[in-house]
């Protein structure tokens, strides 16, 4: 199997509501974000992509345009911490993004695979498909989903 891995920045806020340390308060982490796609090298004489799984830029491109820069300098929040919810509300034009799970690493990773496995689809016949997303908190942590 060959695979293409694109990787992206993007600053967000978040809080776990029920942790037992720090991790319950407001904060915020630069993640980093690796996208992996497989399929077949496209065979397309004349065409930009030839020779490619998928043209570099326009992994960046779509990523960014569905999930980077909706989440970037956001403060994502579960959908049932009521409090963070109705202080955030308060605040005009703040970024804020909802979802229906707590905003662990492993969720968000989550999240982001449901997100982007239905913009990285086939193109030229190829099978091309998201494989595999990588979403780092931190340096040292961070959680993988790969496509079963």
């Amino acid at each position: 199997m060959l695979t293409i891995t694109r990787k992206l920045e993007f600053d967000a806020g978040h809080r776990i509501p029920d942790h037992k340390s720090q991790c319950r308060n407001l904060h915020g982490h630069r993640y980093t974000l690796e996208i992996t796609l497989t399929g077949e090298v496209i065979d397309a004489d004349g065409n930009s992509d030839n020779g490619m799984i998928m043209d570099f830029s326009d992994v960046k491109a779509l990523a960014k345009q569905h999930l980077v820069d909706v989440w970037d300098h956001a403060f994502i929040v579960y959908e049932k911490d009521d409090k963070v919810l109705d202080f955030l509300s308060s605040l005009p034009d703040h970024k804020t993004v909802v979802i229906d799970r707590i905003p662990t690493v492993e969720n968000l990773a989550q999240v982001a695979f449901t997100i982007l496995k239905t913009v990285f689809i086939d193109r030229f016949g190829t099978g091309l498909r998201l494989h595999k997303l990588v979403l780092h908190e931190t340096p040292n942590c961070w959680a993988e989903i790969t496509d079963a």
